[in-house]
């Protein structure tokens, strides 16, 4: 009996070891992908602001001896963001771990709830951008494009500005079709690099039909509570990697007779200038003439 339970806490930490890893690893080819380099780590309840900045340079002429007028800059704050716990739980019966085994119901189970915890960060992501308070209109994806390349580079014109765009894919298959592009998957999400004069473009169906979001990769940062070596990760014998990003353990409910994956995790990928988000919609070459 003894042995028996020491297998089971084995398969239990081999599972949690493997779906920690494999969530620490969609993360660091996300942020490989949108070439995010600023990471926060942040007490969970913390606040995190967003802004809109404004301005307005006085051109006056200055003679000799004269007072300096003032420039004005203005800041408004956009919707705090504020960093919460993502609790999840699964549970296979019995039945299942009969009819496939163990490792293989757990498995699969959890590279579906692992998909979903992609979806609820993307999810949030995509509605934020939506946010954008920068708007430009250009003919066609491609003039769409150079005009949303334009406006993030006119915003962030002091920095080495690497333009990160986000399309639906129905929008861009004309060129997925025709033209010799690699596409690449990160996160759940294909991309495309160096696309239509923009350093990377992401497609996905979050983003209207008809428009495209675009940003500097410097605008963007992933806020995170730390779960590695925490005193929650002891307390709940979670396991976790050098990310910290996630916190995840294995159990069995033998009331239920139930082997169940608990995950616990904060984590909010966001732009920090919501006037650096740049809403770009495609027009067709008629509409562009009669406007």
């Amino acid at each position: 009996m003894a042995a028996e339970n020491n297998l089971t806490e084995k398969f239990a930490k081999a599972q949690s070891i493997d779906f920690v890893e494999q969530f620490g690893k969609s993360i660091k080819k996300l942020l490989e992908m949108l070439k995010i380099e600023r990471r926060m780590t942040l007490p969970v309840g913390a606040t995190i602001k967003t802004y809109s900045s404004k301005v307005t340079l006085d051109g006056t002429k200055v003679a000799k001896g004269d007072i300096i007028p003032l420039s004005k800059v203005e800041t408004t704050e956009g919707d705090p963001i504020k960093l919460a716990w993502d609790k999840k739980r699964k549970a296979v019966a019995i039945e299942d771990i009969q009819a496939y085994g163990f490792e293989q119901a757990v498995s699969k189970t959890d590279t579906e709830l692992l998909r979903e915890l992609q979806k609820e960060i993307k999810k949030n992501f995509f509605a934020q951008l939506a946010k954008g308070t920068t708007s430009v209109s250009g003919v066609g994806l491609q003039g769409a494009m150079a005009k949303a390349w334009g406006g993030v580079a006119g915003k962030f014109e002091d920095d080495d500005v690497t333009t990160i765009a986000f399309v639906n894919p129905t929008d861009v298959a004309d060129y997925l079709a025709t033209a010799q592009i690699t596409v690449q998957t990160a996160f759940g999400l294909r991309y495309v690099e160096n696309f239509l004069g923009v350093d990377v473009a992401i497609m996905s169906t979050s983003v209207p039909a008809k428009t495209l979001y675009a940003t500097a990769s410097d605008n963007l940062c992933l806020a995170q509570a730390n779960m590695a070596g925490s005193e929650i990760a002891k307390a709940f014998d979670f396991t976790t990697d050098e990310t910290g990003i996630i916190g995840v353990t294995h159990d069995v409910n033998k009331q239920r007779l139930t082997a169940e994956t608990v995950t616990a995790s904060a984590t909010v990928l966001f732009a920090e200038r919501l006037d650096g988000i740049v809403k770009a919609t495609i027009t067709e070459a008629a509409a562009a003439a009669k406007a």
